[in-house]
């Protein structure tokens, strides 16, 4: 029906599907969700993405009555189905995502073999501390339902993935001859 929202899009879409809320409430549970661990979506955006959601005439806008009443965003009967689709889509079907790390590999060879090998050393304890830091978002967040526990345990699964793979790769490239 509709064409594919961005991430920002539907993350909105499906906090406004919750309940209607104005912008700043949507910031307040992007918060207090920790969902910054897995989307990108800044504070300022946050309008502006209302804003063409709108538009498209995915939610309304309402203001209550009172000078200081906020535009309260609700979702409308076509952005529920939308928000559906774009759901089972998001779930369904893997869309990759690109890490600054493949652009250095395709550049490996720019480097001497020494920096490379250095460079890629010097990740490692950047994905360590990123998982230590993750683990500790994540018991602050407790208690967390069951959808969002697993979101924890993907972002953990990829930078064990990435930890693993960094050193499996550092011991093959040091075991070749340059």
């Amino acid at each position: 029906m509709q064409a594919n929202l961005t991430d920002a899009e539907l993350l909105l879409l499906g906090l406004v599907a919750e309940m209607p809320r104005h912008g700043y409430e949507l910031e307040q549970v992007i918060e207090a969700r920790g969902m910054r661990e897995w989307t990108q979506v800044g504070f300022s955006s946050i309008y502006f993405v209302l804003g063409k959601l709108e538009k498209a005439g995915l939610v309304a806008a309402e203001v209550p009555a009172g000078a200081k009443a906020r535009k309260t965003f609700c979702i409308t009967s076509s952005g529920r189905e939308v928000l559906c689709e774009q759901t089972i889509a998001a779930l369904g079907a893997y869309r990759p995502t690109f890490s600054s790390l493949l652009l250095g590999m395709v550049h490996w060879p720019v480097l001497s073999r020494d920096a490379a090998l250095d460079a890629l050393e010097a990740r490692l304890p950047s994905v360590v501390a990123e998982l230590e830091r993750l683990e500790r978002v994540r018991r602050q967040r407790q208690p967390i339902p069951d959808h969002v526990e697993v979101l924890f345990d993907f972002s953990a699964g990829q930078l064990n993935a990435e930890r693993n793979w960094i050193s499996i790769t550092l011991d093959y490239m040091r075991s070749k001859p340059w």
